[in-house]
């Protein structure tokens, strides 16, 4: 699962992360930060720590610094 779940982030950042306008507020950007936690904490709570990151980029949050835990 840990396997399928990194190899569909890297789809994400190399064939439809370049359509689109640099969006996130974060460094680490979204993706590098679901990339990071999914290889630290495995498929579940990494999954959910990028999930929730994601939910939090949005142009009423401040953004900034936020590294994986």
């Amino acid at each position: 699962m840990k396997k399928a779940l990194l190899l569909l982030i890297k789809f994400y950042r190399n064939f439809i992360s370049p359509l689109k306008p640099p969006s996130c507020r974060y460094i680490p950007t979204c993706s590098e930060y679901a990339l990071i936690a999914v290889e630290r904490y495995g498929a579940r709570r990494g999954g959910w720590l990028a999930l929730k990151r994601i939910l939090r980029c949005h142009p009423f949050h401040e953004g900034g610094y936020d590294p994986v835990p």
